[in-house]
């Protein structure tokens, strides 16, 4: 479950399970960042991020960088403070993260984490971002022990209109998954928030995406073959999300990765019992529209939000197969296994 990347550099793993993810990276190999490397001066508030906030707990850590809640001097609101050590930043990953700052400088909505301001040191360079709570999303549904069909029906419309903001402003993510699904509150409180933009790419009009980046379990088939594609991969990648929300596992999988492209490549799944005895069929059919081959007939953000089962009155408000919790347990352990190892 790695991941996997062509022309770009390989996108960075990160292994903590934390209030807050760290920006990651597994090659410590120091590596300075030139004057002329730096973001640019307009983006960067001046003065030191103290002078501005109280700084105080860790919240995540990665190789490169590490997460501290912040509560702003003027207001006490409270943030996440991103501190990303320079010296640790490969040359390969300066663009990569310049174009996280700036996507992420440019989108307001409220299931997509926002960036409020950069500052720059010497040594550091400090992202303060939004404050979410709640961690990573399959850890918070594992942590509450009972998850309903209604309940995965909340998160999907909400990572759908999230997405949908996005292509509007012209964003594919190229990278959806549990790891960059971010939540707060709880049960129909809950809120979803879209994180790290490492892979996004602005495309213009028309303009197909041919770096071969994204995560195995979720990417889509027309990035397997290596050829141009669009932002349709973040809607396969929302119905491999949405499948295992209603499972506690993946609809494709293989004891190698061979054989794992080999079914993504065919669309080769199905809804096995007992699991999927109780989910509706509406849901099923949901998933169907998303996790199709062909990207032209796969639903758009802006259809699933249309569709009946995310705007349908009746769903099924009991808990989902009596082994979800625990089967979504072993694939969060799975996940991160497979991070550490990488």
């Amino acid at each position: 479950m790695g991941n996997l990347c062509g022309k770009e550099a390989k996108p960075a793993n990160d292994t903590t399970n934390k209030v807050q993810q760290a920006t990651p990276d597994n090659n410590n190999t120091k590596v300075e960042v030139k004057n002329d490397e730096k973001i640019a001066p307009e983006d960067i508030t001046q003065g030191n991020v103290e002078e501005f906030y109280f700084v105080s707990k860790e919240l995540g850590r990665g190789a490169f960088s590490v997460v501290r809640e912040g509560t702003k001097k003027t207001n006490n609101e409270k943030v996440a403070l991103k501190y990303i050590e320079k010296k640790f930043v490969k040359k390969k990953h300066i663009e990569q993260l310049r174009r996280e700052i700036d996507i992420m400088k440019k989108v307001n909505h409220p299931n997509v984490l926002a960036l409020k301001e950069i500052f720059e040191s010497d040594t550091h360079l400090t992202l303060v971002m939004e404050l979410v709570t709640g961690g990573e999303l399959f850890y918070k549904i594992v942590e509450r022990g009972s998850f309903t069909e209604k309940d995965a029906r909340n998160v999907v419309r909400q990572v759908c209109a999230g997405v949908e903001y996005l292509h509007s402003q012209g964003i594919a993510h190229r990278d959806l998954k549990p790891e960059n699904l971010l939540c707060s509150g709880d049960g129909d409180e809950m809120t979803i928030k879209i994180a790290d933009f490492g892979l996004s790419k602005i495309f213009g009009g028309g303009e197909a995406l041919e770096t071969s980046c994204g995560t195995p379990d979720y990417v889509a088939p027309e990035v397997l073959t290596g050829g141009s594609y669009d932002n349709a991969v973040d809607m396969w990648s929302i119905g491999v999300i949405t499948y295992i929300l209603l499972c506690g596992f993946p609809p494709f999988y293989a004891s190698s990765q061979n054989l794992l492209f080999e079914k993504i490549l065919t669309a080769d799944y199905d809804f096995p019992e007992p699991e999927w005895t109780h989910v509706s069929e509406s849901a099923k059919q949901f998933i169907r529209n998303l996790i199709v081959k062909d990207p032209e007939q796969r639903y758009t953000a802006k259809r699933c939000l249309e569709d009946a089962w995310i705007t349908g009155t009746e769903v099924n408000q009991s808990d989902l197969h009596s082994h979800f919790a625990e089967k979504m347990k072993k694939y969060n352990d799975q996940r991160r296994n497979a991070q550490t190892s990488n």
